[in-house]
Parts: structure tokens; sequence; C-alpha cells
């Protein structure tokens, strides 16, 4: 008699929170959460921006190290990705998020916006770099990892010029593993809470085991 499977004594499934949404096109409930989540994430970089010059006293010592906290502004773009997975949902929401920012008032002015879109465009170039088909623990990462990257290129030349070369290549290592660990590793089990919770039933990535 020929041996039947079931669906345990196969290979094993790919794992749910791997999936992609069926179709690449996007839904109004895609625009509304972008949005919310753009707006929830802009209102902490206006705070990060009014408490900037605090910030900057407790990194005094070595100021390059202030890039250990530069995570939190590249943070929408790895979360809306993991979340939305749709092309263009890193982007928008790091760009929404700055958007907020700027018009709640920064004093870092309208480059606010110059840096949500390189930071945006830095975590959708990794989603976009596995074809919006993959969207793991260490894709999500790696989408920090290059909007941190994107970050502190920018900065150093916006913000750090005066900085000697040694001081803008220790603020992009320390922006990069920040971006490692808060927006991408971090934003990963954000996402992972977010859907625990039933929140995000509508989408391939609130489908989980």
């Amino acid at each position: 008699m020929p041996k039947t499977t079931t669906p345990d004594s196969t290979t094993p499934a790919k794992p749910v929170h791997t999936l992609a949404p069926k179709t690449k096109s996007w839904r109004v409930v895609d625009y509304v959460t972008t949005a919310v989540l753009g707006i929830a994430v802009g209102l902490v970089f206006w705070v990060l921006a009014l408490s900037w010059k605090v910030l900057e006293l407790a990194f005094q010592a070595f100021p390059p190290s202030i890039g250990l906290i530069a995570g939190l502004w590249v943070l929408a773009g790895p979360l809306a990705g993991a979340i939305i997975r749709k092309p263009g949902a890193a982007l928008l929401c790091e760009l929404i998020a700055a958007i907020v920012e700027a018009v709640l008032g920064s004093h870092f002015g309208a480059t606010v916006l110059l840096s949500g879109f390189l930071q945006g465009l830095g975590a959708e170039l990794v989603f976009a770099a596995f074809g919006y088909r993959r969207f793991t623990l260490w894709v999500t990462a790696l989408s920090g990892v290059l909007a941190a990257a994107f970050m502190a290129v920018s900065e150093n030349i916006m913000y750090n010029a005066e900085w000697q070369f040694s001081f803008q290549a220790a603020y992009a290592v320390c922006a990069i593993i920040s971006g490692l660990v808060i927006s991408g590793i971090g934003a990963w089990f954000a996402y992972r809470a977010i859907a625990k919770t039933g929140a995000l039933s509508s989408f391939a990535s609130g489908r989980l085991r």
C-alpha cells in the first residue's frame, strides 16, 4: 500500500512570518497603517529633537558616541517594511515620520525631510533586494543597518562636517551598530509583539504560528 504523508511528516512548511502578501498592490488598510506607524514614530522623533541638547551633553565625553542612539531615528522604515510588506512601505513610513517631526517643530529644520527620505530609502533598498518576498529577523536587521548607514553619511555631511575624519568614522560605526540593534532587531521584535495582539490579522505579517 502506498505510503501516505501528513503535513508534519514532510519537509517543514515555510515559516509563516516570512510570508509575503499575495499581491504587491496597496490596499486602504496598508495606507492607513503606514500613516499611523509614521505618525507614532514621528512623535518619537519630535521628542528626541526637543531633547537633543540634553542628549548631546550626555555624550559630551566622546561626541561621536551619540550615534549609539541613532537607531531611534531610523526605526520607522524597518518596522513598516516588516509589517506592511509592500513596495515603498519603508520609505513612505520614514518620510511620514519626518514630516510629523517637521510640522510639530524641530530645531533640525526642513533638513529632516531630506534625512527621512534618505533613511527610508536605505531601509527600502534591503526589502527590494529580496524582492519583497523575505521578511525574516535578519532581513529586517539588515534594513536597519543600511538605513543607519545612509543616515550616518548624510549627517556627517550636513551636521558633522567640522569633525575630523576619525570622529566621523566613529559616529558612523556607532550609528550602524545602533541601526542593527534598535531599528533592525528592535523593530522585528516590536512587530512580533504587535502581531501577537491580533492587530495585524489583515496582513500577511500577522499570520504567526
